[in-house]
């Protein structure tokens, strides 16, 4: 979810002209502001400002906040049970520890905090509605059903360790397959356990099959994972009796809307409530809600009026925070015989887990919607099914589309094997080329802008692609395997998108800029980061557009009274949403700017005139010349000289701007990998790996690197190591980093990265983001390099992740089939 900039087009004639455009849904003209002049501020590969404080150890976690005077410790006491009932809950001897103040339950917590009801009105999505903390049953293992609160953390520990449960086993249900099959219910207000069911197709579809030279069906399993952010979640919540407010204190990518949810969980208005985000280690989509505990906790401190703090355990995390992933996709597809794609149907079932904090249907719908990816797929139709299961609850986790690319790409290797066909030759056919766009895909969806086949073409000459099949042909004791997957990553997410989804939502963002007398810039949106390097880029994007010098700017972000309301950091939509409208509040700021200085140089009007670098400059015979006037001495007569400001003008420079983005922006990549197999052990190295990539206007081409890099990473280790594993009687087995692998740096490879920007001619500056493409790709090129190096022994792996062991059982399998 990070920022990409970067990208120029010569601005000639005045700095404020602008471009307009309609939106995705055919909603009112949003007029959008073009890129400023380059070699500004805009594209320059500055260091991140945040390193500095982060590296000599002076960040500001919620570790290195104080606890406040009489600040209380909290443990929660959680089910050693996939599903039992509650048949009550013994706290005597807990209580009796010294400092032990109050153990809390969900017949205290849920008088205080109302239920949180997933409802919205969807077509074949059923309703579930959660309490704070279970009362009747537990539906995982690490659902929480008390809080003990002490003086001491040890002593919280302790006590918890005392709390005595009535448990009563129930039957647990750990797989879609037990979902479908038992008469147990997860839910009892949901009957089969099938909380979701949507279908779509085209009207050509059956058509399109009727009239194919082949059919050919793929399955692919994505395995659960979970996030992992170096620094678990924590809260540490105050309540002021006096004033009836209450401050938050927590890691959040979302400040205002967490804010909401909270006050209309707890009854308070917004005003009531400061949430106060400092330094977060990483969020990756599990920081967006107030998930359970940090509503126990803004509870019990209004109910004991004391602060209280929590810090939840890296096992804690790793089994009862969120997750996501697990699916069974099963695609079709009709083509020709020479690999042309006719038609193409999809069959999604996802594991919902136990509880709802999202619209059950929402993350495999995208993956549905969007699925065509970087082709010309006319006729399409999709089945998405989730299900309820005894495990932890699923949310988004960065690229929560991530198996899309995985499935579009092992498709189309898919036909090539079956067609006898190169695989790169299959994609080049049936890719959407320059002369498709603007291209309308199956589901609606718009593209815009888009460069899939020359990332393709560039991916495969930097990777060596022909080279590389040569080598493949010849004899080897290793399985040499190439993966390819071109990417189309969704971005902005618009309120239209939501609408046409039907989900309730905004995908609006808002900014503030303000100039202060002396010249410093204060500027601020709605979004929080999480390691984006946001102080840095979202800098770069109110200095290009206000036309201030970079130094003289700042920006605040992640505090719901300071920051203007909006919709947070997800989706990668920092940068066409956040930076966007920051951009575009300075340009319309730089307007009242110029115009004081046109009176200032007793000028008629702002015509010819700009500022840069915090200077005002005036077009003389086709050059800019430095009037001698600065943004300081401007602000200076806005602030403190108002009679001198032209008629009508109001006193001060100040703007707040409101930017609903198109209903969704697409960028691409294409990522390529060699790897090599050892077929006795299953053991697997990645020899080289390519990106190619269009990011639109890059803010910072060094964040943008570092995003590429680490977003790959993380698709790399989820799709060979990571794995949420649960045994048959639901057991989470995966609750210490001894069986929840990651990927270390001598397990990934060097990355090699190019790219062939193009910005988008419907946001602000061409801006599209990038963030979430790394993984979708490196899930995608990984596994197709793996099944290409396998398919020389007849072998395959449909589902992750592709650890040695699994490739090693996959190669015996085909041994003993052939």
């Amino acid at each position: 979810m990070a920022c990409a900039l970067g990208r120029h087009h010569q601005l000639r004639g005045g700095p404020c002209t602008a471009a307009s455009i309609r939106q995705a849904d055919g909603s009112a003209a949003v007029s959008v502001p073009p890129p400023p002049e380059p070699g500004g501020v805009l594209g320059r590969p500055l260091r991140r400002r945040e390193d500095r404080r982060l590296l000599m150890g002076q960040g500001r976690f919620l570790d290195d906040i104080a606890a406040p005077p009489g600040c209380l410790h909290a443990v929660f006491v959680r089910s050693p049970h996939p599903h039992a009932r509650i048949g009550g809950i013994d706290s005597d001897a807990a209580r009796g520890v010294a400092g032990v103040v109050a153990v809390l339950t969900g017949r205290e917590l849920n008088a205080l905090v109302a239920p949180l009801r997933m409802a919205p009105p969807i077509e074949g999505l059923l309703p579930m509605e959660m309490p704070v903390l279970p009362v009747e049953a537990a539906r995982l293992v690490g659902d929480p059903v008390a809080l003990v609160l002490a003086e001491t953390r040890i002593a919280a520990e302790d006590a918890a360790e005392l709390v005595q449960v009535a448990w009563d086993p129930l039957p647990a249900i750990a797989s879609i397959a037990q979902a479908k099959e038992a008469a147990a219910l997860v839910d009892p207000a949901v009957p089969g356990n099938r909380v979701s069911h949507q279908v779509f197709a085209t009207q050509g579809l059956d058509a399109a099959f009727a009239r194919a030279d082949r059919v050919v069906e793929t399955r692919f399993g994505q395995h659960r994972q979970t996030h992992v952010p170096m620094e678990p979640r924590g809260v540490l919540a105050i309540w002021d009796a006096g004033r009836e407010h209450l401050t938050m204190r927590v890691g959040t990518q979302a400040p205002h809307p967490y804010r909401s949810a909270v006050a209309a969980r707890l009854g308070l208005k917004e005003f009531q409530i400061t949430v106060d985000s400092p330094e977060m280690g990483g969020g990756f989509g599990q920081k967006i809600i107030p998930l359970r505990e940090d509503l126990c906790l803004a509870a019990a401190s209004r109910l004991l009026n004391r602060p209280v703090r929590w810090r939840e355990t890296r096992g804690e995390n790793l089994t009862a925070a969120m997750m996501a992933r697990e699916e069974i996709v099963t695609t079709r597809a009709a083509v020709s015989a020479d690999g042309r794609l006719l038609g193409l149907t999809c069959a999604i079932e996802a594991d919902f887990g136990a509880w709802a904090f999202f619209p059950a249907n929402y993350m495999a719908r995208v993956v549905a919607m969007i699925l065509p990816g970087p082709y010309r797929v006319k006729e399409y139709g999709y089945d998405v099914q989730v299900w309820l299961t005894n495990k932890c609850p699923a949310g988004p986790m960065r690229a929560p589309m991530a198996v899309t690319s995985w499935i579009m790409e092992g498709t189309m290797d898919a036909i090539a094997r079956e067609l006898d066909l190169d695989p790169l030759d299959v994609r080049r056919i049936n890719s959407i080329a320059d002369a498709d766009l603007p291209f309308i895909t199956a589901t609606g969806e718009r593209y815009d802008a888009l460069t899939p086949r020359a990332t393709l073409d560039a991916a495969a000459d930097t990777l060596g692609y022909d080279a590389l099949r040569a080598q493949q042909a010849q004899k080897r004791e290793t399985l040499l395997g190439i993966g390819l997957c071109t990417v189309v990553e969704s971005t902005t997410y618009g309120s239209a998108f939501y609408r046409s989804a039907g989900i309730p939502g905004s995908g609006h963002e808002v900014a503030t800029v303000r100039v202060e007398p002396s010249g410093a810039v204060i500027a601020s949106c709605g979004l929080m980061g999480s390691g984006q390097g946001y102080e840095t880029t979202l800098a770069q994007a109110a200095a290009a557009g206000l036309g201030a010098a970079f130094d003289d700017l700042v920006i605040q972000i992640g505090n719901s009274d300071i920051a203007p309301y909006g919709m947070g950091s997800r989706g990668s939509r920092g940068a066409a949403a956040g930076g966007g409208a920051l951009y575009m509040a300075g340009q319309r700021l730089k307007a009242k700017v110029l115009a004081i200085a046109a009176a200032m140089l007793d000028l008629n009007s702002a015509d010819g005139l700009d500022l840069r670098e915090g200077r005002v400059l005036r077009q003389v015979e086709g050059a800019w010349a430095d009037t001698g006037l600065t943004l300081a001495q401007v602000a200076r007569t806005a602030h403190l000289d108002p009679l001198r400001l032209p008629p009508g003008m109001e006193p001060g420079l100040h703007t707040v701007l409101a930017f609903d983005p198109p209903a969704m922006t697409y960028t691409n990549s294409t990522h390529a990998c060699a790897v090599e197999i050892e077929p006795a052990t299953g053991a697997l190295r990645i020899l080289r790996y390519v990106v190619a990539e269009d990011s639109g206007t890059r803010i910072n081409p060094l964040v943008v690197e570092g995003q590429t890099h680490g977003a790959t990473a993380m698709g790399l280790s989820g799709a060979m190591m990571e794995h949420a594993a649960y045994g048959e009687d639901g057991q989470a087995l995966a609750g210490s980093f001894m069986d929840y692998a990651l990927a270390r740096a001598a397990d990934l490879p060097d990355f090699t990265l190019s790219h062939h920007d193009t910005p988008n001619p419907r946001t602000p500056a061409g801006i599209k983001g990038m963030a979430e493409g790394g993984t979708m790709g490196g899930i995608g090129a990984l596994m197709n390099a793996v099944n290409d190096a396998l398919a020389q022994t007849g072998a395959h792996l449909e589902s992750q992740p592709a650890t040695p062991a699994r490739i090693w059982a996959a190669l015996q399998a085909a041994k003993d089939k052939a």
